[in-house]
């Protein structure tokens, strides 16, 4: 989210009662239910599991892997601004963080948004405290406080403090002479004089008047990081100028570092060299008419569908088989971009998103190989936009990421397609975002990708790296994409969007649009919203895409020109009679005898070949077409192959005499067992070929001497589910998760705060479960039910989870109480054997 899209409200003191927050604890304790359910919803790994209190949600808030997480989802602003506390004095006041951020000229875009950062950092109990008192979460400062191995973003070193620790009473002598300050003896105040020498913008400017020029250059060198530099035993005057001042102060015998307050001076106050509070402008680089933008994309979205549909049709009897260690072999991949006609990435692309969609999958047999799955066959019914709306749905959510095909993980090995390596938890979030720019410019405006990464790169700065150690930082990509994982996600997002039909020539559609609607911000939404998108979509779509036809061209060279897509029927039919040539805006069909004899061997006579192809054509059937179709039918079935193993039967015995005297007949095995039959050894599948190869046209028969049909049939895989999302960290809680967090919350705090009755046994200490006789928990507890007051109990369920509770007791009978548990926001019943013990609370409840 951008600064200007924050709440702009000024800078609100959190906990700015009578009495100021101490602890995070207590600054959480303070707010209201609706701002701890934001913080709740911006970091949901606080409720894994729910916290028994409010002490254990700012512990919990306040641990590495949380605060990192937090950090991550930072824009760039606000990360400076957590950046400038982290050098800031702890704790610090709001001026002296807006003089850190502003600088001694000022700078007004960055006074305007700076109240919206502090905000933000405290809605995520990343900071707290009143604006007098601004004290970032210490596991934050540690992260981005400067030092010697882990340098500031900010460029800044240590303070004066933190670097001369341990240093000599004598070389402070001399450093306070050399900066003509009066000798102390105190090692504190000599701290003190120094710094506040540093810090003085008048006395500091006195100093370095008097530097020599070449010192000057050295601080310049240092001054915007990193601020630690090498020098020899003996260094260079102008060094040893800045040394026996404290303009440099030794960190080892050969390092040393400028110290925070002189470079402050030296950066005129300015924490940062470039503070960024406007979010990068993504403006139009081009811009069509949104009618053209909707035809390509349009166009684009039907050629997918085509696409994926010939993808699946060329596995239909069973694609590729398995890799060992999963996923498709290079080879295969290979293979498949020829059969596509398209480079291997891109056939990558389609064969994901096949998998992502649902319609792909391993069939799990001892050969396991991939094939189509019955959810193929319910896609294949769907009208072209819902089919489209489908594939797009499932590109959107998914966590698989085709663009690292080909690239290598952490230990070296090539990542493959479907492969189990695959998987990013941050594309789905980047392709919305992606989508959303786009989204925020006007109908048929596309932006240079550039601007979108310069976005992307201010929405989310800690998250563009991949994680050390992860395949993604590893993982290649096209020439000149840059090296990070969330802009090369980004980048894939444009190209793929583009292959889907989501976007034309750059812009977004109109139905790719409507396709955000559930919430383009987001990509988690509720099904009922994706649906209501995904039908808006279909809408749009659905007049763009050109209407099937029901004809072709013939035309006199044996081929067949479609103008458009074609109706499946037609479309089906025309795959057995002939062999696609070209594709393109026209689809090319080439008829041979091979393609003939195909269609005759699924059980077409010659006539319904002739009356399909008049039927269907807008020209006259030409001549040679009508003649090849004759002459291949004529030779159909005129030799029978059956199974001897193998045999050739034919009433024209001198055929058969022709065969034998073939040369390219030899490997068959064949001799004559009657004047009209020949057996060979070559099973009847080889021998087809082998027949068919030597020019003959045979027809398979079965054993009662029928004519084989030989259908082309479908292999599918089991039922099989689309691959589900790799969630990134713990789902966004819904509001009845939220409510009943908060309810457990507010009452576990209530029962580890409120102060109970002094009784005669010494109390139990904090967070100690406390301590009665059964005789002294059964008569508090028919007290309270009796008066209408609360207890406050400790109790360890069926698992020997132990905690404490505050609750209002209705009824106790038979070893149970029936009580009102403030916890639970409900009326629950606790045996009294494990309730351990009981207190009253000095106000009731």
């Amino acid at each position: 989210m951008g600064t200007g899209e924050r709440n702009q409200e000024a800078h609100v003191s959190e906990g700015s009662g009578p009495t100021p927050p101490r602890t995070l604890a207590e600054a959480l304790r303070g707010r209201d239910d609706v701002s701890l359910a934001a913080l709740l919803r911006a970091r949901p790994d606080l409720l894994s599991p729910v916290p028994n209190d409010v002490s254990q949600l700012a512990t919990r808030a306040a641990t590495r892997a949380s605060v990192v997480r937090a950090l991550e989802h930072l824009d760039r602003f606000t990360l400076q601004t957590a950046e400038a506390l982290a050098v800031a004095p702890d704790p610090a006041p709001y001026e002296a963080l807006r003089a850190l951020m502003t600088g001694d000229d000022g700078d007004p875009a960055v006074e305007a948004a700076l109240p919206a950062a502090v905000a933000a950092l405290r809605d995520q109990a990343l900071l707290w405290g009143a604006d007098d008192r601004l004290r970032l979460v210490r596991t934050a400062r540690e992260l981005l406080a400067p030092s010697p191995t882990h340098p500031s973003p900010t460029g800044l070193g240590p303070t004066v403090a933190e670097a001369t620790a341990g240093m000599s009473p004598g070389r402070w002598q001399e450093t306070l002479a050399a900066a003509g300050l009066p000798p102390t003896h105190d090692p504190v105040s000599a701290v003190t004089a120094l710094a506040a020498l540093f810090s003085d913008r008048t006395r500091m400017s006195a100093l370095l008047d008097t530097a020599p020029p070449e010192a000057l250059m050295v601080l310049e060198r240092l001054v915007w990081g990193p601020p630690y530099g090498e020098v020899t035993p003996d260094p260079a005057p102008p060094v040893r100028w800045l040394r026996d001042r404290g303009l440099l102060l030794p960190t080892s015998l050969r390092t040393v570092v400028l110290p925070r307050e002189a470079a402050l001076h030296l950066r005129a106050g300015r924490a940062h060299r470039v503070p960024e509070p406007v979010p990068p402008v993504v403006a139009p680089a081009h811009e069509y008419r949104p009618q053209v933008v909707d035809g390509t994309a349009a166009g684009q979205a039907y050629t997918a569908l085509s696409t994926v549909e010939e993808l699946l049709k060329d596995w239909n009897e069973g694609g590729p088989a398995v890799l060992r260690s999963g996923g498709l072999s290079v080879r295969d991949l290979k293979r498949t971009a020829a059969a596509l006609d398209v480079p291997e990435h891109t056939a990558a692309f389609w064969v994901e998103l096949a998998y992502a969609a649902g319609l792909l999958a391993s069939d799990g047999e001892a050969a396991e190989r991939y094939a189509a799955t019955p959810a193929y066959d319910e896609w294949l019914d769907l009208p072209p936009q819902d089919q489209w709306t489908r594939l797009a749905t499932a590109w959107l959510h998914a966590t698989r990421t085709a663009g690292l095909v080909g690239g290598q993980d952490a230990k070296g090995r090539v990542l493959a397609a479907l492969g189990p390596d695959l998987d990013r938890s941050a594309a789905p979030e980047v392709r919305h975002r992606v989508l959303a720019l786009l989204a925020g410019l006007p109908q048929g405006a596309a932006p240079a990708p550039e601007q979108v990464l310069t976005r992307l790169r201010w929405e989310r700065p800690l998250r563009g790296a991949a994680a050390p150690g992860s395949a993604a930082a590893s993982a290649s990509g096209t020439s000149g994409t840059p090296g990070d994982l969330r802009s090369r996600i980004a980048l894939w997002t444009l190209t793929e969007a583009e292959l889907l039909g989501v976007t034309g020539r750059g812009a977004l559609s109109s139905h790719g649009r409507a396709l955000l609607a559930a919430g383009p911000a987001h990509p988690r939404a509720s099904g009922a919203e994706e649906a209501a998108a995904a039908a808006s979509a279909a809408a749009l779509l659905a007049p763009l895409i050109p209407e099937p036809l029901d004809h072709v061209l013939l035309q006199a060279d044996l081929t067949a020109v479609a103008p458009g897509p074609l109706r499946r029927p037609l479309a089906d039919t025309l795959d057995v009679l002939a062999d696609v040539e070209s594709k393109g805006g026209a689809t090319v069909y080439r008829f041979t005898p091979a393609s003939v004899r195909r269609a005759l061997d699924a059980g077409r006579a010659a006539s319904d070949l002739h009356t399909f192809l008049a039927e269907h054509s807008r020209t006259p059937v030409p001549q040679p077409l009508s003649y090849l179709i004759d002459d291949v039918a004529r030779k159909h079935g005129h030799l029978r192959v059956g199974a001897a193993s193998a045999y050739v039967r034919c009433d024209d015995d001198a055929m058969l005499g022709e065969i034998l005297a073939d040369k390219r007949s030899q490997g068959l095995g064949l001799r004559r067992l009657a004047p009209t039959v020949l057996a060979a050894q070559a099973d009847p599948a080889a021998l087809l070929e082998g027949l068919r190869g030597m020019g003959f046209a045979p027809a398979a028969e079965s054993a009662a001497g029928d004519v084989l049909i030989t259908r082309a049939h479908a292999y599918r895989t089991p039922p099989r589910t689309a691959p589900v999302p790799v969630p990134e960290g713990p789902p966004t809680p819904d509001e009845t998760l939220l409510g009943a967090a908060l309810r457990a919350i507010r009452a576990g705090d209530m029962a580890s705060t409120a102060v109970r009755k002094e009784a005669p046994a010494a109390a139990p200490s904090p967070g100690e479960l406390p301590r009665t006789t059964a005789a002294e928990t059964l008569a508090t507890v028919q007290a309270a039910a009796l008066t209408g007051s609360a207890v406050w109990i400790g109790y360890v369920n069926a698992d020997g989870a132990a905690s404490q509770r505050v609750i209002a007791p209705v009824r106790v009978e038979g070893g149970f109480v029936t009580a009102y548990d403030h916890t639970a926001d409900e009326v629950r019943t606790y045996p009294l054997h494990r309730i351990t013990g009981v207190a009253e609370l000095a106000d009731s409840a």
